[in-house]
């Protein structure tokens, strides 16, 4: 089958995004697996599919799939791209767009400065709704890690994340401490983890290990659970800009009951064809 497609990325984290409106087709693990593959592949973080809604005043369906294969419910960053995506693809004309994912609805807003703002919904601060075994509801938790202690915020933002603070992102091993926390029994499935040095109140380097995926060089949904997580801690006010290992999103939140805004760049890289 020779499947079009259009390769993007948000501040470097970067899809595949595949229109099935248009075309037949149904993008299943082991396709997604093969089309994300860097070697045998076209290669990406995530592969995004846009399909029909299946509620009624929703604009469009939005699934994601990391290059492994697993469905995931969210994609902060792929929400901007499959933003542009549709605007560009004249599959709407709206400068506001409903989307359903897994993980709820979401609003996404194309900006005249070409960013794009994403409203994120509330975070999900609930231990079981995460989901994230502890017997309360607390702004921080202790891991078991190597020995240690590490102490982490938990949140989901429609997908989980675990928040770490550090003095230097550059001097964390991201992979070794993100694959551990990211698989941890904690987590029952398992988690994206931020690793969030704090510069002032208004700004934070990110980096984060993507469940899946690995690290990646941005993480919308992560840049908002990081942003969460400090507030909550008294670290961090509202707007926040969060740099990334590419780039930097601007987050705000102002609380409880109020949804996490996202704004940043969408860009697209090139459209192709490749048989599957």
């Amino acid at each position: 089958m020779l499947l079009k497609f259009t390769k993007m990325h948000g501040l470097g984290n970067d899809f595949v995004v595949i229109d099935a409106i248009s075309q037949c087709v149904a993008i299943t693990p082991e396709i997604a697996k093969k089309l994300g593959d860097r070697h045998f592949g076209v290669g990406c973080d995530q592969i995004l599919v846009v399909e029909s809604p299946t509620q009624p005043d929703i604009d469009f369906r939005y699934r994601i799939f990391n290059n492994d294969g697993t469905e995931v419910e969210q994609c902060g960053n792929g929400a901007r791209c499959f933003a542009k995506f549709v605007r560009n693809r004249k599959l709407t004309g709206k400068s506001k767009i409903l989307v359903e994912t897994a993980g709820g609805i979401i609003e996404l807003k194309l900006q005249k400065n070409q960013l794009i703002t994403v409203n994120m919904g509330l975070p999900v601060l609930s231990p079981k709704e995460i989901p994230f075994l502890a017997t309360q509801q607390q702004t921080t938790y202790k891991i078991p890690i190597e020995g240690s202690d590490l102490l982490i915020s938990a949140i989901s933002m429609g997908n989980p994340h675990a928040v770490l603070k550090v003095d230097d992102v550059c001097a964390v091993s991201v992979e070794f401490l993100g694959l551990a926390i990211s698989k941890h029994a904690l987590f029952p499935k398992q988690t994206n983890v931020g690793f969030m040095q704090v510069i002032n109140p208004h700004e934070i380097n990110l980096r984060v290990y993507e469940r899946g995926a690995g690290e990646t060089l941005a993480c919308g949904s992560g840049a908002c659970a990081a942003v969460v997580a400090g507030q909550l801690q008294g670290l961090l006010e509202s707007p926040v800009t969060v740099n990334l290992t590419s780039g930097s999103l601007t987050i705000e939140w102002q609380g409880h009951e109020h949804p996490v805004m996202m704004t940043g760049p969408a860009n697209t890289v090139y459209h192709g064809r490749i048989n599957i």
